[in-house]
């Protein structure tokens, strides 16, 4: 059998496509015995080659990539391995023609299982019609393409010179390939054809492609032909949808426990359905009881990448307890907390804590021998065992700082069969959590599934850090930096930057089984969600990385990044000097505007004079983190000492920031960074004006310049992988300083940009179009980390005005409330964006409604970033079964999204 295999690609100099396959001919899937296909056309890019099989026996897989010799590269396809489905005689020659698939395309997106699995998947199976035998001089020739926007009651079919009146239908057993197979007479060739959709019901075409005719013509001796067209050319608009946000946490069920649940995504899903929403977009799920406190209701610090949080359990879906009385009382508190406005974080895990010890001595016996559980436990070892023994001892040692633990402070294998033997004595604290992440499991799945079959996508939401007391930092520490703590830069959230307090990414180690600790966690991710956003992707190109021993973001640096050696900062004219430069710049005169009353006491306790008016930060205050923990007021303090200390710790915050440059790590104090906003130090200002001048140029040199090959080359090593891990929809947060190579590797691998009105990407503007949005992005008018839309409207009414009339072409003054009208124009210009989707927390969708919005905006927001003592409390201030009965507000978003085009397949 001959196959020759014929392929389009427009290469740059350096790049060589090859093609790699199953059989010895095609290198047996070894990338290193993979062929190089020859050029047969320069003008169109065609590439081509012939091998000759013996092996019929089976089909034959796969796939093309291109070498790159430039970057020392692969680029890979979009999708799985391409299958050639071997016929009957090994006296065949087959021509293949097929086309790259590339994973930039808009196209390939809906093949993502969002669609696939949820939105688009189809309710019917068309089977392929039997093939008469042939008659004549005949060619068999198979037609395939991959489409996913079809409607319940269409199917693709082919019309062309070969058809006769009718269109040949095609079969969508391979979905989201559809497929036929017909003898062309080989008069017939060349062919011209169009692919068109079908409707069975009207036994019509409802239209076909766009463009002229599709023509191929036979190629000599060729006895079957495979047309594998990948992409049907739509007419109209490319598809779009609509998203609700909100956190798992913040949905209220008339019969709740005080939080949201699992369970109830189900009833989500049903509004949504009712509503035209396709997608529902929630925060982190994973466990971060750390602390037992209200701290651990921060969604973003999850003790596991795995384990689910058991406050989103519901209670009555695990079983009753057979006290009476204990039942009784435990259904009445947790009537009690739901009808709290706000979410008693505290209350509710104890509640629910305790009804899981009683609910689990109770089941214990059947629920360890069951098939499901050990089904389960089979499946989830690899993670479970860990976590269940972590959770053990934070409890047992009253902490999650593992490094405390004394002889458990090192993770090992022995330790973990010690922990976990069930022969021990204290093997029921340890099962307790196998019995809990069990229920999680299944209420999570459950609700996935029901939301799978009404075809709503759950998207589900990455943090791009690891909680340092955690079972991922316990088990594994030489996959992060321990020493280190992840942030961001001073931005819109926080003029300090931000201290996440997680440790930064050891990619070189992780990079050494090709990240299998990433590739893990998402295919976990992918038995519950169709979709997911990566928190902070800037942070796979270079994260914002803070010394252990500083406390805000100020004195951070972009890891990696090519720092400055000290012969190139000569060099650019700089007048360097360490002492002068990279120590905290503390002088008497400006100490008073920083401490006002308090200054004699920094001065006496904190401070060395070295020279006149000249000082040092004392030893004991060297760093923002000695500080702090000198400073900081104990918790018995009275109110005039807790202000008191709190505003001297904020002034010292101050003065250890007080430098230009922060010398690399490793390099013996001689390579630095520039200090992020160094222009606001003293420093800086009682410099001459030439110096000025030159480390402004650094400055800009630095953070837009200097990196941007080497920041995109980070990424192209990380997120393929991470993306070709499983099929699920990617949504990038790309928001903050985003270097300019980000919207390129993003847009070049398939993954969705955020767009957010008020952080517009473009510097020179104050509000963004979404009129000018990208397709290949999410459209949001807010998010969970800024106020919503009526609660930014009143934060500032000069910038409303603004925004009224040059964004919303409104004339006149603007109200002083954002009134329903104003919110339905701004929600109107994200459903009529070209985004692909357009997502909208939940408040702002109700803040359409007079009726149905809360009376003070600043209720509903989520989180404040600026803030790390917020206490994540937000809930829904009507139910879910309330909301499905507002008729005349879910009717308004169906012709919302009707009329925007964001309903239908078409």
């Amino acid at each position: 059998m001959k196959i020759q295999f014929k392929i389009e690609y427009l290469t740059h100099f350096g790049q060589q496509p090859m093609i790699c396959g199953s059989v010895p001919e095609l290198g047996s899937f070894q990338e290193d015995k993979a062929l190089p296909l020859i050029l047969t056309d320069l003008e169109l890019g065609v590439w081509s080659i012939e091998i000759e099989t013996k092996d019929v026996s089976k089909p034959i897989s796969y796939f093309y990539f291109v070498k790159d010799e430039n970057f020392k590269t692969a680029i890979l396809e979009w999708g799985d391995r391409r299958v050639l489905s071997i016929n009957d005689g090994t006296d065949e020659i087959i021509y293949i023609n097929d086309f790259w698939r590339a994973k930039s395309n808009p196209y390939y997106t809906l093949f993502s299982s969002a669609y696939t699995g949820a939105i688009l998947k189809p309710e019917k199976v068309w089977k392929f019609k039997p093939l008469e035998k042939p008659k004549g001089k005949q060619v068999l020739v198979h037609f395939s393409i991959g489409v996913t926007r079809v409607e319940a009651t269409d199917r693709v079919g082919i019309i062309g010179n070969f058809t006769g009146s009718e269109p040949l239908l095609m079969s969508n057993s391979d979905f989201p390939v559809w497929k036929t197979s017909v003898w062309v007479e080989i008069a017939n060739f060349p062919i011209n054809y169009k692919y068109v959709i079908y409707n069975e019901k009207k036994a019509d075409v409802l239209f076909e492609e766009a463009e002229i005719d599709r023509m191929f013509d036979l190629p000599k001796a060729a006895t079957v032909v495979c047309l594998n067209d990948e992409v049907f050319r739509f007419p109209r608009y490319p598809w779009k949808g609509t998203g609700v946000a909100i956190p798992v946490f913040s949905l209220r069920r008339n019969d709740g426990f005080g939080v949201g649940e699992f369970s109830d995504i189900s009833l989500l899903v049903d509004w949504a359905v009712k509503t035209g929403i396709k997608l529902i977009q929630i925060l982190p799920v994973n466990d971060t009881v750390a602390t037992h406190t209200w701290v651990d209701s921060y969604p973003y610090a999850g003790i596991s990448v795995y384990a689910l949080h058991p406050i989103y359990i519901n209670l009555l879906k695990i079983g009753k307890l057979n006290s009476v009385i204990t039942q009784n009382i435990v259904e009445e508190q947790g009537a009690h907390l739901n009808t709290l406005d706000k979410i008693d974080y505290d209350a509710v895990m104890r509640l629910k804590s305790r009804f899981f010890k009683l609910i689990f001595d109770q089941q214990k016996d059947t629920f360890l021998q069951s098939k499901e559980f050990k089904t389960f436990f089979k499946e989830n070892r690899y993670w479970l065992e860990p976590y269940a023994a972590f959770s053990y001892l934070r409890d047992l040692f009253n902490t999650p700082d593992f490094t405390t633990w004394g002889k458990y402070s090192k993770f090992s294998k022995k330790v973990l069969a010690e922990l976990c033997n069930a022969n021990a004595t204290h093997f029921a604290d340890i099962a307790v959590h196998y019995f809990i992440q069990y229920h999680a499991h299944v209420q999570l799945l459950e609700a996935s599934e029901y939301a799978r079959s009404k075809g709503i996508a759950l998207k589900g939401d990455i943090p791009i850090g690891i909680y340092r007391n955690s079972v991922d930092a316990w088990e594994e520490p030489r996959l992060y930096n321990m020493n280190s703590q992840a942030g961001a830069p001073p931005d819109d959230f926080s003029a300090i930057g931000q201290n996440w307090r997680f440790p930064t990414y050891n990619w070189d180690e992780m990079a050494k089984d090709n990240f299998a600790w990433w590739q893990n966690r998402l295919k976990k991710l992918s038995a519950y969600f169709d979709a997911f956003r990566i928190d902070h992707i800037l942070g796979f190109f270079r994260i914002w990385e803070i010394p252990v021993e500083q406390s805000e973001g100020l004195l951070g640096y972009f890891n990696p990044s090519i720092p400055y050696y000290t012969n190139e900062i000569y060099a650019k004219g700089i007048p360097f000097d360490f002492d002068r430069m990279c120590k905290p710049y503390i002088r008497e005169h400006f100490l008073h505007r920083i401490f006002g009353e308090h200054t004699g006491w920094v001065r006496n306790n904190c401070l060395d004079q070295y020279e006149r008016g000249c000082f040092n930060l004392k030893p004991e205050f060297a760093t923002q983190r000695l500080i702090e923990e000198k400073l900081s007021p104990s918790p018995d303090a009275t109110q005039a000492d807790r202000i008191k200390y709190e505003f001297i710790i904020k002034g010292l915050f101050a003065l250890a920031s007080e430098v230009i440059f922060i010398p690399a790590k490793g390099t013996d104090n001689q390579a630095f960074f520039p200090r992020n906003s160094l222009q606001f130090t003293n420093s800086y200002n009682e410099l001459d004006g030439h110096t000025k001048h030159l480390l402004n140029e650094l400055y800009i040199e630095y953070f837009y310049r200097r990196n941007e090959e080497f920041w995109k080359a980070q990424a192209m090593v990380k997120l393929p992988v991470i993306k070709d891990a499983t099929n699920m929809l990617i949504c990038g947060e790309d928001l903050g300083m985003v270097p300019a190579c980000v919207p390129d590797v993003m847009n070049d691998l398939g993954i969705l940009s955020l767009e957010v009105q008020r952080m517009p990407k473009n510097p020179k503007i104050e509000f963004g179009s979404p009129a000018e949005y990208p397709y290949m992005s999410v459209a949001t008018p807010s998010s969970h980390d800024t106020s919503t839309i009526r609660g930014w409207w009143e934060e500032d009414p000069a910038r409303s005005q603004k925004f009224y009339n040059q964004i919303l072409g409104n004339y006149g003054g603007s109200p002083y409330f954002c009134e329903p009208w104003v919110v339905k124009q701004i929600i109107a210009q994200h459903l009529y964006s070209p985004s692909m989707w357009a997502i909208f927390p939940l408040q702002d969708l109700l803040g359409m409604d007079e009726k149905l919005r809360l009376l003070d905006a600043r209720s509903e927001r989520i989180n404040v970033p600026a803030n790390p003592k917020h206490y994540w409390r937000y809930r829904m201030h009507l139910s879910l079964e309330e909301l499905l009965k507002e008729d005349d507000f879910n009717q308004l978003l169906v012709r919302f999204n009707k009329d925007s085009g964001r309903l239908g397949a078409y």
